[in-house]
């Protein structure tokens, strides 16, 4: 079978280098494309998930996405010469995945995270401007080289802006702990550019603080504390971290997509002129320590009404997920 394929061994014309990685739906080899002698980057679905539909939609619709780009901060998808097999050929990017870095650094110096959230802003308004929407940026999405440079990867879950809702088959072996999704996703909506930029704001939260905003003992607490809480505010995990750039995480992760920033060009400027921005009086710089959880007689009823958007996510997922 393809997903069995080891180091020597070839598809179509690449000699299959070595394994990368491995996940749920697919898997990663560097290879060598023998007509030139260029070096790429091979991912084969598992055979498994091959003749399922949705999968092969999903399949698909990331390699047109990669072919379509063209753009320092997107990842490249080459063309394929035979499409009676079916996996896709992308550039080789030299690097290593953000969650990586974070994993074994922890947290990263304030101007080096900055100048990622730039580079990410900037490939995001890129792929925005031409119509397509990430809804699954993360760590695990982003490989950054030895100069910071960053490429976005992995399309399957991106769509068109105007395209139809999301679908959740087969999404659960890959998807993880929803830390980085929207409430307006978590909700049930499909999302738009501003969902990209509220995933992009809590990277930026974890790049500087070592954490996610929201966390809880399982999924559905951590996303149910988004739809009512502050995140705790950054300066408080590290000292370093600007009141400028305080505000600008609170633009970026605003409950509501209509108060957040409208696009990530937006969010890159704001990073870049920093003492430019206004300073309001926010309370929940103030109060975040202040839950939204109401006093004790109206606590459960409110509880139970909080979680229902986050229960029917829950149970789509499980559904998909035995399908």
């Amino acid at each position: 079978m393809i997903a069995t394929l080891s180091p020597s061994e070839q598809l179509d014309h690449y000699r299959i280098d070595s394994l990368v990685s491995r996940s749920g739906m697919a898997t990663i080899f560097r290879a060598t494309d023998l007509r030139d002698g260029r070096v790429v980057a091979l991912k084969v679905p598992h055979p498994e998930l091959e003749c399922d539909p949705l999968f092969f939609d999903r399949f698909h619709r990331e390699a047109e996405i990669g072919r379509k780009f063209d753009h320092p901060g997107v990842v490249k998808v080459l063309p394929q010469f035979d499409p009676s097999r079916v996996y896709m050929t992308m550039e080789w990017v030299e690097g290593r995945l953000l969650r990586e870095i974070l994993d074994e650094e922890k947290k990263l110096p304030p101007e080096r995270a900055e100048r990622i959230a730039i580079g990410i802003c900037e490939a995001l308004e890129y792929i925005h401007q031409g119509g397509v929407i990430h809804r699954d940026l993360k760590p695990e999405n982003i490989m950054v080289d030895s100069e910071d440079r960053i490429k976005l990867i992995d399309f399957g879950l991106a769509g068109e802006v105007a395209g139809r809702r999301l679908t959740f088959a087969h999404i659960t072996k890959s998807m993880g702990t929803p830390d980085y999704i929207s409430p307006e996703q978590v909700k049930g909506a499909r999302g738009d550019a501003r969902s990209d930029v509220y995933s992009m704001g809590i990277i930026l939260y974890e790049m500087l603080t070592g954490q996610v905003p929201f966390r809880g003992p399982n999924p559905l607490v951590a996303m149910n504390q988004r739809l009512v809480n502050d995140p705790e505010p950054v300066s408080h995990f590290e000292p370093a971290v600007t009141r400028p750039l305080q505000e600008i995480l609170w633009r970026a992760l605003e409950r509501d997509p209509r108060n957040r920033y409208p696009s990530a060009r937006q969010f890159a400027w704001d990073l870049k002129h920093q003492d430019e921005i206004a300073l309001p009086d926010r309370p929940e710089f103030r109060d975040w320590h202040t839950s939204r959880m109401p006093k004790p007689l109206n606590a459960r009823l409110f509880i139970m009404i909080g979680l229902i958007p986050v229960v029917i996510f829950a149970l789509l997922l499980l559904a998909a997920h035995h399908r």
